[in-house]
């Protein structure tokens, strides 16, 4: 029980730092593409956090031949094409709340999987939350506003969304043979060389460095150095928040883990609330108090979907 809690303090803390790095990546995105921004923060995080488990335990990033191809797989399916098909959405003018709505469909190809792959059961809890869930993130999103289809976007955001299940599935399958900060150096060095090959590393706008950016919102009298909020990204918006999703994901299950996650919108419109004065209405409050119902009937529900 007690690990329970742990891990469900774990997945919180990661979709809380999720969301508060989301207001830091909006200001830097004025200033660089998404892109780059994705392959600063893989090589960043993963130079970063290499460095820390070389010392700690070097021992947890060893991996045998026949393992390599796993986790090759893990890098740029559970890292890499997360952020390309979530960044292909958006580029194709697909609306960011739709683009979220359909990457937090993970959920759902997890559980099916685990039903229909595995043969394993599930609860019928798991799928009322879900689809409580589904239904808040809908409500806080407003997707019928500004509505607009686009074939290749709307795919882009579905492979985002199949990325993700592998991510949790992959991560709690992989999570008992190493470390959470070995998983993590792995997914990112992939992730990291990938983007490197996409998009050469010669080519980088260092500018950004150097660049004054203004904080917006209530903040909107100060500015900040590039290379802080950069650093901010890398740190507290990548890896502190996968190292707490990835350990709450060995104490939980890919399944609960993932539902928990769907919090993570909610927290972006109350960090945007707070840093940018954006208002709530009052059917965005009821989807955001209807995903904590669905969260927490997920939390509940009992399955052996390991």
């Amino acid at each position: 029980m007690l690990n329970k809690h742990r891990g469900e303090l774990y997945t919180i803390l990661g979709a809380i730092f999720f969301s508060a790095n989301g207001i830091i990546v909006t200001l830097v995105l004025d200033h660089m593409t998404t892109f780059r921004l994705a392959q600063v923060r893989a090589i960043g995080t993963f130079f970063l956090l290499f460095i820390i488990t070389f010392i700690q335990d070097r021992n947890s990033l060893k991996a045998e031949r026949r393992e390599v191809p796993t986790l090759i797989f893990y890098g740029v399916f559970g890292y890499a094409m997360v952020q390309l098909g979530y960044f292909i959405g958006i580029a194709r003018g697909v609306p960011l709340s739709l683009v979220l709505i359909i990457e937090f469909t993970a959920p759902i190809w997890i559980v099916l999987w685990i039903k229909f792959v595995r043969k394993s059961k599930v609860a019928g809890s798991m799928w009322v939350a879900i689809a409580l869930s589904l239904t808040g993130l809908i409500l806080v999103a407003k997707v019928w506003q500004g509505f607009a289809f686009d074939f290749i976007g709307s795919m882009g955001a579905l492979g985002a969304a199949f990325a993700l299940a592998i991510y949790f599935l992959m991560s709690q399958s992989q999570g008992t043979k190493r470390s959470a900060q070995a998983m993590i150096v792995w997914g990112f060095g992939v992730s990291g060389l990938f983007w490197s090959i996409v998009l050469p590393i010669w080519n980088f706008p260092t500018e950004i460095f150097t660049a004054e950016i203004n904080l917006q919102g209530r903040f909107s009298d100060y500015s900040a150095p590039g290379w802080l909020l950069i650093a901010y990204i890398i740190i507290f918006g990548t890896l502190v928040p996968y190292l707490f999703v990835v350990k709450g994901i060995r104490l939980l299950s890919a399944s609960t883990s993932s539902v928990i996650g769907m919090a993570e919108p909610v927290l972006a419109g109350v960090f945007a609330w707070i840093w940018l004065s954006q208002s709530w209405s009052a059917i965005q409050l009821l989807g955001g108090v209807v995903v904590l119902v669905g969260i927490y009937i997920a939390d509940r529900a009992k399955t052996n979907a390991k």
